[in-house]
């Protein structure tokens, strides 16, 4: 669900846009298989982290058989060949090695982590699960009811139903208008059959994107990505296509009973392709980032005490774009939370930033990247997000100079460009006093 993903975007915004050290030397592959690999080589500690993410993620979900790709990717390490579960988890920690499988809107991420002494074993059994995975009846049903279980959970979590209510209003039909995990309907009649076919969609070569971080050489990382991918699929299935966004001004009402409302809104954004792209970010930072010294937080949370924590943000997805913020706040104060909300989104709109508050951002976008670069999986995982988003290899070591270059002019005429209070929509789920919905 989109708006959950805001400080899941955050973090995805931050991290295409913040690079690895200037003085680590990534190294672009072309492996003979035909495969393209980012990669770091770094023998000081003797393991290695390996990244992959497919691009299509749950939005391959036909919506009969929405949840599928989310239930196939649980799936992967509930055990491959003659290993069940345990047996397949047994395996896996005998070699001290650890995988992780995750699916999210646009993608399905593999995570790894092995040593170097175990290297080859290790990458035996993560082919295994990429590969051949069982998806044996016991494992089905034991993960789909963990699913059922969360599904469930989110009928009765007002910010579960103000993301889904939020993507239906603005993607309507298109895939991105469904929820990423399913139905209870739809994950209660996906069969073995729609498991089988949502990995042999979701898990292709031809879109796959590869990175890696360790002890290993390139030809070695090079025959490794290889073997492991040699039998995935050529193809996979095709990819949703844009969507429009079709969000205006305006409110919609989800009544839900409690003391309390949560409020999620935006509107259209900006690709991470257009030439505004920075300056738009670096204003979205300013104004509705998790900082206090944010305009939001400060005059939504600091000034007038309306709610706990506020954020905003551009959240750029393959097929679509927003910039959407989200907050609960009392049932008594949802308008006035609205009016200053809306006050906030035209005065960035007409005014854009002061001087110290573009200076106070950049210092913050400039300065604070290198907390974020403390193992091999975090620039791994970085690196293949730069691949995901289109960036070259030497991006990394241009990043802080397209921040520094951008202006106080700049700003302000993105700021009106991006911005649009006119446009802004609100999903409030709750019991909202003197706020009617469209």
């Amino acid at each position: 669900m989109i708006p959950r993903m805001i400080a899941r975007a955050a973090a995805l915004v931050l991290t295409m846009a913040l690079p690895v050290l200037a003085e680590t030397p990534v190294q672009e592959l072309k492996t003979p298989g035909g495969n393209t690999v980012w990669m770091v080589q770094s023998p000081d500690i003797p393991f290695v982290a390996l990244e992959l993410r497919f691009r299509g993620g749950t939005a391959l979900d036909a919506p009969a058989k929405a949840g599928a790709v989310n239930l196939m990717t649980a799936l992967l390490e509930e055990g491959s060949g003659d290993l069940d579960a345990q047996g397949f988890a047994a395996a896996r920690d005998a070699l001290a090695a650890e995988f992780r499988f995750g699916a999210s809107l646009d993608s399905v991420s593999v995570s790894a982590r092995f040593l170097t002494e175990n290297r080859d074993q290790a990458l035996v059994l993560l082919r295994q699960a990429i590969v051949s995975p069982n998806f044996d009846a016991t494992s089905l049903e034991r993960v789909r009811g963990q699913v059922l279980s969360g599904l469930r959970a989110d009928e009765r979590d007002p910010g579960a139903i103000a993301d889904r209510k939020f993507d239906q209003i603005a993607f309507g039909d298109h895939a991105y208008g469904q929820p990423s995990d399913g139905t209870i309907a739809t994950v209660t009649a996906l069969t073995r059959d729609d498991i089988a076919a949502a990995h042999l969609g979701a898990l292709a070569r031809d879109r796959v994107h590869v990175a890696a971080v360790g002890d290993i050489s390139p030809a070695d990382l090079a025959t490794l990505v290889d073997t492991l991918l040699a039998d995935l699929p050529a193809t996979g299935t095709p990819l949703p296509g844009p969507a429009k966004v079709a969000l205006t001004g305006g409110v919609t009402v989800e009544p839900f009973p409690g003391p309390q409302s949560v409020l999620v809104f935006g509107h259209e954004g900006i690709p991470r392709t257009d030439p505004d792209f920075f300056a738009a970010f670096i204003a979205a930072e300013a104004f509705g980032g998790g900082r206090f010294s944010a305009r939001l937080m400060s005059e939504v949370r600091e000034k007038r005490g309306l709610t706990y924590g506020i954020s905003a943000g551009l959240l750029p997805l393959d097929q679509a774009d927003l910039v959407v913020g989200q907050m609960s706040t009392a049932n008594g104060t949802v308008a006035q939370s609205m009016q200053v909300i809306r006050e906030e989104w035209t005065k960035l709109a007409t005014d854009g930033l002061t001087e110290a508050e573009l200076a106070a951002t950049k210092t913050y976008l400039t300065g604070s990247y290198p907390l974020r670069f403390d193992g091999n999986g975090p620039i791994a995982r970085i690196l293949v997000g730069l691949q995901m988003q289109g960036y070259p290899v030497d991006y990394p070591a241009k990043r802080n100079a397209l921040i520094d270059a951008v202006t106080l002019d700049d700003v302000r005429r993105v700021a009106a460009r991006v911005f649009r209070p006119d446009d802004l929509h609100f999903v409030v789920v709750g019991t909202p006093e003197g706020v009617q919905g469209q």
